[in-house]
């Protein structure tokens, strides 16, 4: 279509707006590093990184064997050549090009580039470029070797090589192809500059790396593909090379986390930072201290604290489950949030206490005492439950954020959990023992309940109390604990034994043995790459299939890979999603754990696994999965038949349940009875735990009460409840003593309460208690709130306490009584109906928060590109277009009917309307599912003509959005022309 003058004018804006915005970033660089460097000369090819840099390091890493051994060993060692590598290749970067590294370290280390945007490139989305570009059909091998990049090839002499390798994958599949078979004439700084074009412009992503194509040989690609992916592995960590670069480079990075600043900076081998120049810097990211991997045993962990004989306690911290965050505040009161991988949050959570989109800093108004000016604070941002007052799992932080936007006071909150002070008003205190920065921390910060607070520890000393500790967050479904040094400082960076990780596997008593059968296998990556390195473990249940249960990769040895493999050799199948093998094999729904491969029940091993807990879970069918797997030992001695079934696994279930819970009755009457003797003389009571307010003192006069457990929520322990109980005039029993009038208090079924339900006698949940307490009158039971267990025949005596729909007579309904209403009724009264006007409501409502999956397309109006539909809207190529798609695309592939079809069937699913008539003007998205190019730049001719132009994009766009159960971006899709 010709580009009419309007649209002409509009890009000549463009461009002088471009213009504009790269003059005034490089005039604010300047002003930021008035004495950075310049080079003089062109950069260095990009094929000298590979062949003067990469490849002879990781040569360095092979030791060789025979008689080459003997000479090798008298050599120098690796470090050494390691470093005489490096130092080589800088050397010649300042003589030939000049003392401005930054562009070769940025391809170097990608990883630590926080100046270039993301790429939104992973293997996958790579994979279906690389095929477009190398022109080569989806079903051929190449193709299947590059989409499943873990999995042996499916073709050649040697299937397993480069499994588990994408970039290995792409050099076989570029190398057939490769347009050049020497290294490319491109520089490093021309690299840089069409990968900026593939981090800022996704639409044009394709053209990018046909660019890189048509100029780059295969083995320069191949490391062009590391470099996009991040993931690079040359043999020599950064911190090689920066101490090759400067001896103060490391330092510096780890306090200022910016590559460019560590170049620019210190381009100077002579120039040395002063010492204040390497602590902490507002408003800078810094790499923040991490906790030293678990040791061997609790005893060699209180072993590392215990430095000093004067001072031998340590502090024990629950681990939490979400972000490292730091938080920067300076003199003006703007905020800064990074991650621990230096990523800006500053946009999610706020910059300003008046920053009205900001989810946290609204909020933190008064949260810094009077003199407070500036400050570094480092902690986790987790996600909180107003409702259920408790954390939630990690990875619900990005909707919470967009929750608090909506005022809802209910709603999922981002709250940040400070554990250490780095900074405070112009003074920087990584030099400080953590006592006293923690000292610091509470004489700055106010805490703000449930926004942000001081995380909190507990003193100890012997193992004893690290065990202690740990079963109480195992109890909780906590992620471990942190075992800190109080007299160590922060070590930037750094990951040593002065903060120690402790995670509940590695306590023997609270694991449980499993002995499971093998059902599936995962492939790994990179050293595992191509064989099977995790294990799907499964459950037979009565009807003979074997439920999905837990997923296991750790503990194993490569005896243990070996044996399984010479055991289960060519009984391995290909998981096919379309036609899993349901006569023997059960997942979960929806997006449950798949795995790559499946094998037979009784073509399979035994293995022992053990595990912290046990945990819900919707990803294995079983619906409960190990917390913390780990592959224990071969089971040779039993047969596939013989491993733990279902019904076998609830009953263990159910002991260790009764187990836990004794144990826990335990501890509280040890707890009760010590603090008995303190609350006798203030409350009078011999079982008060402590001060109850009661409304009505004689509400449970001549009442008998046997109080079997803690209720769960409200969470009160057994003695707690008996004390309100004693305080409102009831009578406090340890059995039924065969009484009718003795009223059963329990909220868990353990073995005092099953034995009561054989006796038919009804349980009741303690919140009958704590519902009567806050009415003040004895309420009347309700079976649902009420009732743990009703006896047969006695289910209508409780009809005339609440209405059909279980909303009670005598109190208010709370929002989970309206919650669980809403969900048990499941259909309308004839008479009744929903209106369109509240629905539409509703929606809206929800388009401001992640939507459910049914409605996760309900603004797309979507036009499928199917044969059917072409016909029936003339929708004809022209023979120039034909010819054309002949020299540039492949045939359609067979069955793209059918993904149609399935889209079709996906997108009314999420409630998006289809429509067959071309001309609608509501058309957002037009789906299509091969390269006939020569029918797409038809539909491009009649959408030009239009006010509001749909987006053309791939099926893979439905298909991808359902598998991540979130809308993704259409323009990631892209169909090239």
């Amino acid at each position: 279509m010709p580009r009419s003058r309007d649209m002409q004018v509009d890009d000549d804006d463009d461009d002088f707006t471009d213009t504009r915005r790269v003059t005034q970033e490089k005039e604010d660089e300047d002003a930021k590093y008035p004495n950075r460097p310049r080079n003089t000369k062109p950069s260095l090819l990009f094929s000298a990184l590979y062949k003067e840099l990469f490849n002879p390091l990781l040569a360095n890493l092979k030791k060789p064997t025979g008689p080459k051994a003997k000479i090798y060993n008298q050599q120098k060692k690796p470090q050494e050549k390691r470093r005489e590598i490096i130092n080589r290749f800088i050397s010649k970067w300042r003589k030939e090009v000049g003392n401005d590294i930054w562009p070769a370290f940025r391809l170097i280390m990608p990883d630590k580039d926080r100046e270039r945007s993301v790429y939104g490139l992973k293997e996958k989305a790579l994979g279906n470029i690389l095929i477009k570009v190398l022109r080569i059909s989806k079903d051929s091998d190449d193709a299947y070797n590059l989409m499943n990049w873990k999995q042996p090839r499916i073709a050649g002499d040697n299937k397993a090589a480069g499994a588990g390798d994408f970039a290995a994958r792409c050099h076989d599949a570029i190398s057939k192809r490769a347009l050049r078979s020497e290294p490319g004439d491109m520089n490093i700084d021309e690299v840089n500059e069409l990968l900026d074009q593939l981090a800022e412009d996704s639409k044009n992503q394709f053209k990018v790396i046909q660019e890189f194509y048509n100029r780059m040989n295969a083995e320069e690609l191949q490391w062009l593909i590391k470099i996009v992916l991040k993931q690079m592995k040359v043999g020599a960590t950064e911190k090689t090379f920066f101490d090759c670069w400067h001896q103060d480079a490391d330092g510096l990075f780890n306090v200022a986390s910016s590559l460019k600043m560590v170049c620019w900076d210190l381009w100077d081998p002579e120039f040395r930072l002063n010492p204040t120049e390497k602590g902490v810097k507002l408003m800078f990211t810094f790499q923040p201290q991490l906790a030293q991997f678990q040791l061997r045993s609790f005893e060699d962990v209180v072993k590392k604290m215990q430095t000093t004989e004067d001072d031998k306690t340590f502090w024990i911290e629950e681990k939490l489950d979400g972000e490292r965050m730091q938080l920067h505040m300076d003199d003006e009161g703007n905020f800064k949030f990074w991650s621990r991988k230096a990523k800006d949050y500053t946009d999610h959570y706020g910059s300003a206490v008046d920053d009205r989109n900001g989810s946290l800093t609204r909020y933190l108004g008064n949260v810094f005492k009077p003199g407070v000016r500036n400050i570094i604070l480092d902690g986790e941002m987790v996600t909180w439950d107003p409702i259920e007052d408790a954390m939630v799992a990690f990875g619900t932080l990005k909707s919470a954020v967009i929750a608090q936007r909506t005022d809802d006071p209910t709603a999922h909150r981002p709250f940040f959990r400070v554990f250490d002070i780095l900074y405070l008003n112009d003074t920087s205190l990584v030099n400080y023992t953590l006592r006293d920065r923690r000292n610091a921390l509470n004489s700055a910060v106010n805490p703000v309940s449930r926004r942000l607070e001081v995380h909190t520890y507990t003193e100890g000393s012997t193992v004893e109390d690290i065990k202690s500790k740990l079963r109480d967050v195992v109890a909780e479904a906590s992620e471990g604990l942190v075992i800190k040094n109080p007299r160590s400082m922060y070590s930037l960076g750094d990951r040593n034994d002065d903060w120690l990780k402790v995670k509940p596997d590695y306590m023997k008593e609270l694991g449980e043995n499993f002995d499971l059968i093998i059902i599936g296998g995962y492939y790994g990556g990179g050293s595992r790459g191509g064989r099977l390195s995790s294990y799907m473990c499964g459950l037979q249940a009565q009807d003979g299939k074997y439920y999905s249960f837990c997923k296991v990769g750790g503990g194993f040895a490569a005896q243990d890979y070996n044996w399984i493999r010479h055991k289960t050799e060519g009984k391995w199948n290909t998981w096919n999603a379309r036609r899993p093998p349901t006569e023997y094999i059960e997942l979960a729904s929806g997006q449950a754990e798949k795995p790559d491969e499946w094998i037979k029940p009784e073509d399979s091993v035994v293995i022992s696994v053990k595990g912290a807990q046990l945990a819900p879970s919707d990803q294995f069918k079983v619906g409960v999965t190990l917390r913390f797997p780990r592959f224990m030992k071969i089971r040779e001695d039993r047969s596939w038949d013989s491993a733990l079934n279902l019904m076998e696994f609830f009953r263990m279930k159910r002991e260790m349940e009764e187990l836990k819970h004794e144990h826990d009755m335990q501890i509280e009457r040890r707890r009760a009875t010590k603090r008995v003797r303190k609350e006798l003389k203030i409350a009078g009571a011999d079982e008060i735990v402590e001060p109850i307010e009661v409304r009505n003192e004689n509400l449970f006069d001549d009442m008998n009460f046997w109080i079997m457990t803690e209720s769960s929520k409200p969470r009160k322990s057994k003695a707690e409840i008996e004390g309100m109980v004693k305080a409102s005039g009831g009578n406090i029993f340890q059995s039924d003593g065969g009484a009718a009038d003795v009223k059963c208090i329990a909220d868990k079924s353990v073995v005092k309460v099953l034995t009561l339900k054989k006796k038919g006698v009804k349980i009741i949940r303690p919140q009958w208690i704590f519902d009567c307490q806050e009415l003040g009158f004895k309420l009347p039971l309700e079976a649902d709130r009420h009732m743990l267990y009703v006896p047969p025949g006695e289910e209508d005596s409780f009809e005339e306490t609440v209405d059909r729909y279980g909303d009670s007579y005598y109190r208010d309904i709370t929002v989970d009584d309206l919650g669980k209403i809403l969900r048990d009724t499941v259909k309308l009264e004839d008479e009744e109906y929903i209106s369109n006007e509240a629905i539409s409501r509703l929606k809206d409502e929800l388009s401001q928060l992640d939507p459910p999956i049914g409605w996760m397309f309900q603004h797309v109006v979507a036009y499928l590109d199917t044969p059917e539909n072409a016909e029936k809207n003339h929708i004809r190529a022209s023979a120039d277009d034909i010819r054309k798609s002949f020299s540039q695309s492949r045939p359609q592939l067979d069955g793209s009917g059918l993904t149609l079809m399935m889209c079709r069937n996906i997108l009314k699913f999420g409630n998006a309307r289809i429509t067959d008539d071309f001309e609608d003007e509501e058309i957002t998205h037009i789906i299509v599912d091969y390269e006939d190019l020569s029918r797409i730049r038809a539909i491009r001719r009649l959408l030009s003509a239009r006010d509001t132009i749909p987006r053309v994009t791939l099926s893979d766009w439905v298909e991808e959005s359902w598998r991540d159960e979130t809308l993704l971006g259409a323009e990631n899709f892209p169909v090239e022309l």
